[in-house]
C-alpha cells in the first residue's frame, strides 16, 4: 500500500513546525562531483544526486530532476545541453496545421524519458521515508515548446485550432508519461505550466485549465497528487481557474506576492512558494538569504496551508552556502515562534 497523499497534505496544515519542500535538484550535482551535461543522460547520478540532496536539506519531500525540456524532446523538439545548465530547446516542430495533425504522440521511453522514469525508480530504491515527486512539464508549457513560445501566444487569436490540437496530443502524452511515473513508484508530480501564466485569464481558462483538469482526472487519486506549479506573474489573475484545477496543493514562484496568493486561493489547499532562486540563492549572500527566508515566513507562515519553497527550480549555479542558509532559517524560525 502507498503513502496517502491526501493525508500527507493534511499533515502538513497541521504540523506545528513549518516544513520546507525546495525545487531543488540541478545544484545536488556537486555534491556529487558532476556536471549537468551528465546528469540528464543518466538515471543513476540522477538518483545519487537527489539522495544527496535529501542527506543535505532534510525536505518533507523530494523532488527529481526538472528538466522541461524532456518531454519536448520526446516530440522531436530540438535540444541543446550545456555542461553548467539544463538544456534548453530550440527552434519549433509544429509551425502549420498540417504538421499538427501529423504530429505522431511519441512512446513515454522516447530519448531521454525512460532515462528520467528510470531514475525515479532508482531514487524510490534509495529514498522511502518520504514522498517523492517527479517534475514534469504542463500540456500548454508542453505545446508552447513545440510550437514557439512567442507563436504560441499569436495562435491564441489566430489559429487556436492548430493550438487546441497540439496541446490536446501533449495532454494525452503527459497522461501516459505521468503514468509510467506512477508506475516507477513516485508518489506524485511537480507539473510546471509557467507558460500559461503569460495568458489572459480568459485563454488561461481555454489553453490551459481544461487540459490540466483532464491529466489530475485521468493520473491522481489518494497515492498519488498532482502539484501545479505557476512562477508567472500573471497567475495572480488565474486564482479562481487555478483553484478549480483539481490540484490540491499549488507552487507559485517569486514573481508574485506569496501572501496575496494565500489570501485569494482557498485554505484547503497547500501552497508553496516562494524564494527567489536566482537573487538569493545564486547571487545573494547567507544573510541576505536569512533576511528574505524569516521575512517571508514572518509574513506567511500564519497560514496553516503555507510551505516554504524556491520561488521555482533553484539552478546549477546556487550557492550551497545560500541553500544551507535558506533551511537554518526555517530552523530558526520555527524554534522562535
Amino acid at each position: 500500500m502507498g503513502l496517502n497523499m491526501y493525508r500527507w497534505l493534511e499533515d502538513l496544515k497541521c504540523t506545528h513546525e513549518k516544513k520546507v519542500i525546495p525545487i531543488l535538484s540541478s545544484p545536488g550535482a556537486k555534491l556529487i562531483g558532476t556536471s549537468m551535461g551528465k546528469l540528464v543522460r543518466d538515471s543513476s547520478l540522477q538518483a545519487e544526486c537527489i539522495a544527496a540532496v535529501v542527506r543535505r536539506v532534510n525536505p518533507a519531500a523530494a523532488v527529481s530532476l526538472m528538466d522541461l525540456s524532456v518531454e519536448a524532446e520526446c516530440f522531436g523538439a530540438n535540444t541543446e545541453f550545456s555542461e553548467n545548465e539544463v538544456p534548453c530547446v530550440k527552434g519549433a516542430v509544429v509551425s502549420s496545421m498540417t504538421q499538427a495533425q501529423n504530429l505522431i504522440i511519441p512512446k513515454t521511453n522516447s530519448f531521454r524519458a525512460g532515462v528520467y522514469i528510470e531514475a525515479l525508480k532508482n531514487t524510490k530504491a534509495i529514498i522511502d521515508d518520504r514522498p517523492v515527486l517527479a517534475g514534469v512539464i504542463g500540456p500548454f508549457s508542453l505545446a508552447g515548446r513545440l510550437v514557439d513560445v512567442t507563436m504560441a501566444m499569436i495562435y491564441c487569436f489566430d489559429e487556436p485550432e492548430l493550438l487546441h490540437m497540439v496541446t490536446e496530443k501533449c495532454t494525452e502524452f503527459l497522461i501516459k508519461y505521468i503514468l509510467e511515473y506512477k508506475k516507477a513508484g513516485a508518489n506524485g508530480v511537480l507539473m510546471a505550466e509557467p507558460l500559461a501564466g503569460l495568458l489572459s485569464p480568459a485563454f488561461e481558462d481555454e489553453f490551459s485549465a481544461p487540459y490540466i483538469k483532464e491529466i489530475v482526472n485521468a493520473v491522481e487519486d489518494e497515492n498519488f497528487i498532482v502539484v501545479y506549479h505557476n512562477c508567472a506573474g500573471g497567475v495572480v489573475r488565474m486564482t479562481e481557474s487555478i483553484a478549480s484545477n483539481g490540484c490540491n496543493a499549488c507552487h507559485f514562484g517569486n514573481a508574485v506576492d506569496m501572501l496575496e496568493m494565500l489570501e485569494k486561493m482557498p485554505q484547503d489547499i497547500v501552497l508553496l512558494g516562494n524564494l527567489d532562486p536566482v537573487e538569493q540563492l545564486s547571487n545573494g549572500t547567507p544573510e541576505s538569504v536569512r533576511e528574505a527566508t524569516l521575512s517571508m515566513l514572518e509574513k506567511c507562515g500564519k497560514y496553516s496551508n503555507y510551505v516554504i519553497s524556491s520561488g521555482c527550480d533553484v539552478p546549477f549555479s546556487a550557492k550551497w552556502e545560500n541553500i544551507d542558509a535558506f533551511i537554518s532559517a526555517v530552523k530558526e524560525f520555527n524554534i522562535n515562534k
